[in-house]
């Protein structure tokens, strides 16, 4: 693993293709102005023989998208053989292929609508499996929270450059490691987690940086990664709060330069920086987190 130079293994690349479009329009004083947008394209996901969901998602790593989101559905176990991937791009649909039959119909007789941007998607029995989770008894330096967020904050991106998008991080210690961006940070953070299942990676001392609202979905996607710890630039939801609080996954929320916010699992915190000694935030920044 990279560590040196803290390169990430995956990175934004704002420059990419089809990731993005110019479109031209009038500013504030009438002046012609060619803006870089970013694409929005459907991706129906299939396992096996069965439609599952039709994401609205940027376009990058279907193959990690499809596999965190059936994962962190459930309906994808850890002891279900995978056995293909196949993307087609013309057709934007994705089947995971298993070498037996899975549970998804359960899982569907029980779908609700989630606050995530981007028409996100779970299901109601998360909350149940919540339940038999056990979060790792890891530590959380504030100086390695410092560091990611100057590092994450810094690192060129979509959500830098043209906005309306979210960024997730999965992060070692000091060290972001895989960076994920979508329309909607379900989308991001189950890039993640199937990068997470497609390689082996355990979440047992690792961190998750998401750049939006720390909500229900966010935190019982970061439980079910096995990741004890999830922090952000933005803000929560009480309810949000309220489930970190249950399972005692560390949530640290308002993130910027030397300020932040624990609503839960506090005991994890090592203190170990002077808050003083880290560069304040200008109070408006140039580029908002988007909502």
């Amino acid at each position: 693993m990279r560590d040196a130079d803290h390169t990430y293994l995956i990175a934004p690349n704002p420059a990419a293709q089809r990731l993005t479009r110019k479109v031209t329009g009038t500013d504030h004083t009438g002046a012609t102005v060619d803006v870089q947008v970013v694409e929005e394209r459907p991706l129906t996901i299939f396992l096996n023989s069965q439609e599952i969901v039709t994401a609205m998602t940027i376009g990058d790593y279907p193959n990690f998208l499809a596999l965190g989101f059936l994962r962190n559905q459930g309906m994808l176990s850890d002891t279900d053989e995978i056995t293909g991937i196949d993307y087609d791009e013309e057709l934007e649909t994705i089947v995971v292929r298993t070498k037996s039959a899975t549970n998804y119909e359960d899982k569907l007789a029980r779908k609700t609508r989630t606050s995530g941007c981007a028409v996100g998607t779970v299901f109601g029995d998360m909350m149940e499996g919540l339940d038999g989770i056990t979060l790792p008894p890891s530590q959380l330096k504030t100086s390695d929270l410092y560091a990611l967020a100057a590092q994450i904050n810094t690192t060129p991106s979509l959500y830098l450059s043209a906005g309306a998008i979210h960024g997730t991080v999965l992060c070692h210690g000091s060290k972001p490691l895989v960076y994920m961006e979508d329309v909607g940070r379900h989308n991001a953070v189950d890039k993640i987690a199937g990068w997470m299942l497609a390689n082996g990676v355990s979440g047992a001392d690792k961190l998750l940086y998401t750049t939006g609202r720390l909500t229900s979905e966010m935190v019982i996607k970061c439980a079910q990664m096995g990741i004890a710890a999830l922090a952000s630039r933005s803000g929560f939801t009480a309810w949000g709060v309220e489930i970190a609080n249950q399972i005692d996954l560390t949530l640290i929320g308002r993130l910027r330069g030397q300020r932040f916010m624990c609503l839960s699992g506090e005991a994890r915190l090592i203190r170990d920086a002077d808050p003083s000694s880290v560069r304040e935030e200008p109070k408006k920044s140039s580029r908002k987190a988007a909502k």
